[in-house]
């Protein structure tokens, strides 16, 4: 089922190796993370046809060779009826892969035109309808879980726009309850890195299909925290990695919700308290301090 790379060139394969193993390795260190897929689950593969939910297929096809579970794919391709969408594309490509799949034809892209006012972004609702198609195509397909092509890139940008726009500590997490409350819902991309996406994308040579609904708007406020965060890479190579740790190593105890931690209940105890105002100081320049001041007291 998982196709090897052909390439000529003895370095060229080398370098698509290594990024293939690489998001071998970051998908399945992130299924296993959030505990996305267990055995007997049939995962239903969203595909868009670009190059993300490409990816997102192709990884899952390997890793379920080589899985301590078993459990089966199928893709799903949601046909919106955008003007001159290769409808016949990814059939053919899922018909020479040997996948089980369903196109589903919806028109979604005249209800977006028809009710956005022209010049507004179209995605919020276009999202909202696609959801909604797909949480129907998971119950007729007996699909345990609804896997999404969205990568770390994509998390952190989520995380921005909440909270430029938003006024909200919110990213995209790896794994959910559906909004229906049916389903579950996993990223397993969620640890690899658009740019690595994107190359695997041409070693593979997907059949990619742009998208010309809510993807081509430039004036989008997701483009705008992206083109941020490319110049955040471009001068602070290490910043992106620590940012996207830091949504896994959170501190409620000094945020400011007290639905996360409670605030009213605090009183002193007389004992060390490993959440009080120690946590302020910098690791790596606090322990000094600390040793420094038990020694003047000693």
């Amino acid at each position: 089922m998982n196709q090897p790379l052909e390439i000529p060139d003895r370095r060229a394969r080398y370098e698509a190796n290594k990024v293939a193993k690489r998001l071998r390795r970051l998908a399945g260190k992130a299924i296993a993370d959030f505990n996305m897929i267990g055995d007997g689950d049939r995962v239903m593969v969203c595909m868009s046809g670009g190059k993300d939910s490409h990816a997102l297929l192709d990884l899952l096809l390997a890793l379920r060779e080589k899985a301590p579970v078993s459990f089966a794919v199928v893709a799903v391709n949601l046909d919106q009826k955008q003007p001159g969408f290769p409808a016949d594309v990814l059939p053919k490509y899922l018909e020479s892969r040997g996948v089980k799949h369903r196109i589903e034809e919806q028109d979604t892209y005249s209800v977006v035109q028809r009710v956005i006012p022209e010049g507004k972004t179209m995605c919020s609702l276009c999202s909202r309808l696609r959801r909604g198609v797909l949480y129907r195509l998971a119950f007729e397909l007996g699909a345990t879980r609804i896997a999404l092509g969205h990568h770390r890139d994509d998390i952190l940008e989520t995380f921005f726009l909440n909270l430029f726009f938003g006024g909200k500590l919110k990213a995209m997490p790896p794994k959910l309850v559906s909004d229906n409350g049916r389903h579950v819902v996993i990223r397993p991309l969620a640890y690899c890195r658009e740019r690595d996406l994107a190359e695997y994308a041409k070693l593979r040579d997907f059949p990619i299909i742009p998208c010309n609904l809510c993807g081509s708007q430039e004036h989008l406020k997701r483009k705008e925290i992206k083109e941020m965060l490319c110049q955040w890479e471009k001068r602070h190579p290490a910043r992106i990695e620590t940012l996207f740790n830091a949504l896994g190593n959170v501190a409620p105890s000094h945020l400011l919700d007290p639905r996360l931690y409670d605030f009213a209940g605090l009183k002193p105890l007389g004992d060390p308290f490993p959440e009080g105002d120690i946590g302020f100081d910098e690791e790596n320049l606090a322990l000094p301090f600390l040793l420094e001041s038990a020694r003047a007291e000693d």
